[in-house]
């Protein structure tokens, strides 16, 4: 079984998405659930962990990675933001990135409370940025 970087096997998704049994109904742990699906549809082989706990977030920040950092997923007061770990160099037709646009290596998507997700357009850049990743390793 392939281990994290911690020496621990991967937490699933559904084991890992609130470390609890009770359904959230917070409107930015709804939005990254389903933004967490829509990149394990993307690629099922990709890997999910929890990195860089603090004080502040114990739970840590969601890492999705093959062959690398894909993206992360965090969550703010007014936002679900997922950064793309090399989205400068992604071609974006969709125009989803909105955020960290001034960067030379990450590009975000910031997810507001009732924005739509275009779940085609999210998988093709999940795509694009696993491709990218496996053809640099």
């Amino acid at each position: 079984m392939k281990k994290t970087s911690s020496g621990q096997p991967p937490v699933s998704a559904a084991r890992q998405s609130t470390g609890n049994e009770q359904v959230s109904t917070d409107w930015r742990e709804r939005m990254l659930a389903q933004l967490r699906a829509i990149i394990h549809q993307a690629d099922p082989a990709i890997v999910e962990e929890r990195k860089w706990k603090k004080p502040s977030n114990p739970e840590g920040v969601p890492v999705f990675s093959h062959h690398g950092i894909v993206c992360t997923g965090e969550t703010y007061k007014n936002a679900v933001k997922l950064t793309f770990a090399r989205g400068a160099f992604l071609d974006d037709p969709a125009g989803l990135f909105n955020s960290s646009l001034e960067g030379n290596l990450r590009r975000a998507i910031d997810f507001r409370e009732g924005d739509p997700v275009n779940e085609k357009a999210l998988k093709a850049l999940i795509r694009a940025a696993v491709a990218l990743n496996v053809s640099d390793s």
